[in-house]
């Protein structure tokens, strides 16, 4: 990457936009802005992003892409146009179809390299930009047959440069690979929400944190969704198709143990439940690593400003490091449990200081 700062124009301030131009403008980039909307540019101004661009001087280096995808092919092959010399990327979460409109638009292959950082948040907007969002997250470099090795590398380090892990793969490789690990969990995450619509409130008010981790990216908006897996659309399909598969040999257990000629049906269950565990393991523990075993601390905490706050400080002042948090609500109680995870050599230490400072841990 060049020495001298890099002037970097992001077209499209919305969550990703906004956020990468923040964490871009904190490294010492150059960032300009623009958007269809120029309340949205001038939001993600305000909020640190970079200026507003000036149409007529700007020369940027690299164009960041961060428009819808159904119009992110067409920006692309806009912006490889208007700025010959410019390295031009995109952070659309489908690969393959915007490399194949760039190409057959005649889009110069050559400065183009997708690219896609894993990271999101259920809300959408400016206003939801933060300059952290990449910091240890995937960022998916995506080049061309023909992508210069000079164009790939100033996208690879830009990414670098907010945090993130950064891997190398082809468009088929990488939108098999999100079809799997986000586009199927968004569909059923949002299958298993949906049955909810109907259930009577007495029913829905037993719900527990199982159900809120089952159904949290429920809340993601149905228009971006609905055309990024119009974009992945044979990918999807086909873990979708695999799933069916999964769930026909599960309901089909489930029937003969309703009938009572179950013979075979226990094993089906059982199986399906351990090969969720052995998928489950697999997904990456901290800062990337293989997971680690914790031992968990249940901590009931109260519903109080600052009570958790108190909890991680009197954690640290036992010189114990947190791993790991989760926090379940009390049904109609003024506590939270409070999961700490934390190495299992820690634990006695753990909890003789929260013995002594007062806290209550949950049996």
């Amino acid at each position: 990457m060049a020495t001298h700062p890099v002037t970097v124009r992001v077209v499209g301030t919305g969550l990703i936009g906004a956020s990468l131009g923040i964490a871009l403008s904190r490294k010492g980039f150059n960032v300009t802005l623009s958007d269809p909307s120029p309340t949205a540019a001038r939001l993600a101004r305000d909020l640190g992003a970079g200026e507003v661009a000036d149409e007529a001087a700007e020369v940027p280096e690299l164009v960041v892409v961060a428009a819808p995808p159904d119009v992110a092919a067409q920006v692309v092959v806009e912006s490889l146009s208007r700025w010959p010399d410019a390295v031009v990327t995109d952070v659309a979460s489908v690969k393959g179809a915007i490399a194949d409109a760039v190409a057959s638009a005649g889009g110069d292959l050559a400065r183009y390299v997708g690219s896609h950082p894993m990271a999101g948040r259920e809300r959408s907007g400016a206003g939801a930009a933060r300059g952290d969002l990449f910091e240890g997250r995937a960022w998916v470099v995506v080049p061309t047959a023909v992508s210069r090795p000079e164009a790939v590398e100033l996208v690879r380090q830009v990414a670098i440069a907010v945090g993130s892990a950064v891997s190398v793969m082809g468009a088929r490789e990488h939108d098999a690979a999100v079809a799997v690990v986000s586009h199927v969990p968004q569909l059923a995450a949002s299958l298993v929400a949906g049955r909810l619509r109907d259930v009577p409130d007495p029913a829905v008010a037993l719900a527990g944190q199982g159900l809120r981790d089952v159904t949290r990216i429920a809340a993601s908006d149905p228009h971006l969704w609905t055309q990024i897996l119009a974009a992945n659309a044979t990918a999807v399909r086909e873990v979708l198709t695999e799933l069916r598969t999964d769930l026909d040999e599960v309901i089909e257990a489930l029937n003969a143990l309703e009938t009572g000629d179950g013979r075979g049906a226990l094993e089906v269950v059982n199986r399906t439940v351990g090969n969720g565990n052995a998928g489950q393991s697999r997904i990456p523990g901290k800062h990337g690593a293989a997971r680690t075993a914790y031992a968990t601390v249940v901590v009931m905490v109260p519903d109080t400003p600052g009570a958790l706050g108190n909890l991680l400080t009197d954690m640290g002042d036992a010189g114990v490091n947190l791993e790991d948090l989760h926090l379940e609500h009390g049904l109609g109680q003024p506590f939270g449990l409070a999961e700490v995870s934390v190495v299992p050599g820690s634990v006695e230490r753990l909890l003789q200081a929260l013995d002594e400072r007062g806290w209550r841990v949950h049996d």
